[in-house]
């Protein structure tokens, strides 16, 4: 039941780190689209290891294998399943971490609640685990597509370096010229400076995404347990060290009176719009027709090569180091899982909506 996500289009995963593999099924997908599996591959390509200094050394090729619910290059409408083969773990890495509770990781709550735990790159907790998110993302995309629904995340802080202006001020077809994700080339490099330096010194370093969804039709989202923007912000949330979700102009709007953040209607040639929006594109839990545009924000990577004070698993006082290959900040990878995440959302409430008007 916790291994899915999702509503009318869910997605079921299986699998941990250091295991044979990591997969997936998602149910509920609709029939007839074009299935573009080297556009699926290229998403995966995006949130793999090893794509630059300022990512994790591990390499893997991530190669996603369909097993079911494709048939002449189309999705049948029956359950697609899809599996990635864990291929370069160095699970000899983590043996000094079996008996020590690491801090800031689930070792200790995986432990109290289930009684055991794989304390090999943390098993199902590993972030690893979102392989399986950024297929199904993938395939929502390709749905969405045909809908003229396009979804971009880029990275619009890193540490205290952030974008002064929000996305409309940026070309967003840049965010992968640079291999932090950010549309601003200069602020790019600032930011892979800053994360090179952090990587040298066995630290880590967080930050934001930033998330645009246009063309998003009117009306997605129900009033009251069902609204968009709680379903956006559940799935975000549900990304590994993600910390803090707001949409529309979020914590930014509590400087202003009401009276200056009102969107205001106006008739643009006989369609209802408004002339600013500050709302995020979601008035009222449902889709105004406007971009929709949120934030997350993604803690420090919880593993730091250096040593640290922590308990061992009798609760007696000790120090670890971690050893292997970690990611000094998660958001150049994050990029492609929020996207995903966006892109399911999107599908699922699109579905519920045409569901709900037959």
């Amino acid at each position: 039941m916790f291994n899915s996500f999702g509503n009318f289009l869910r997605l079921t995963s299986f699998g941990e780190s250091h295991g044979k593999g990591i997969g997936g099924v998602i149910d509920g997908f609709p029939a007839g689209i074009v299935i573009d599996e080297a556009f699926v591959q290229n998403e995966l390509n995006r949130r793999r290891p090893g794509q630059s200094v300022i990512t994790t050394s591990r390499k893997e090729a991530d190669k996603v294998e369909f097993l079911s619910g494709i048939f002449e290059g189309k999705s049948t409408g029956c359950p697609i399943g899809f599996i990635v083969w864990n291929e370069n773990q160095h699970s000899n890495d983590y043996n000094n971490l079996k008996e020590v509770y690491r801090p800031s990781h689930a070792d200790y709550t995986y432990q109290v609640k289930y009684g055991i735990r794989d304390h090999r790159g943390g098993g199902r907790s590993s972030a690893r685990e979102t392989i399986s998110r950024v297929i199904g993302g993938a395939l929502a995309k390709l749905a969405l597509r045909q809908l003229g629904i396009s979804i971009t995340a880029y990275t619009s802080q890193v540490g205290s370096i952030k974008l002064d202006g929000n996305y409309t001020d940026y070309d967003l077809n840049t965010i992968e010229e640079n291999p932090v994700r950010c549309p601003d080339q200069e602020k790019a490099k600032e930011m892979e400076a800053l994360i090179y330096k952090i990587k040298g010194e066995g630290d880590t370093i967080g930050g934001v995404l930033t998330c645009v969804i246009k063309g998003c039709p009117i009306g997605l989202g129900q009033p009251v347990y069902g609204k968009l923007h709680a379903a956006l912000g559940n799935a975000m949330l549900s990304i590994n060290a993600a910390k803090a979700f707001e949409y529309g102009d979020g914590f930014k709007g509590l400087k202003q009176k009401g009276s200056e953040q009102n969107d205001v209607f106006y008739n643009n040639g006989g369609h209802i719009e408004t002339r600013t929006n500050h709302s995020g594109g979601i008035q009222g839990g449902i889709s105004n027709g406007q971009d929709i545009f949120f934030r997350v924000a993604f803690k420090p990577v919880a593993t730091v090569l250096m040593e640290q004070e922590t308990v061992n698993i009798d609760g007696i006082d000790t120090t670890m180091k971690a050893r292997g290959r970690h990611d000094p900040c998660v958001l150049p990878r994050a990029v492609p899982i929020v996207e995903a995440m966006a892109a399911m959302t999107i599908l699922d409430y699109y579905l519920i909506d045409r569901m709900t008007q037959l």
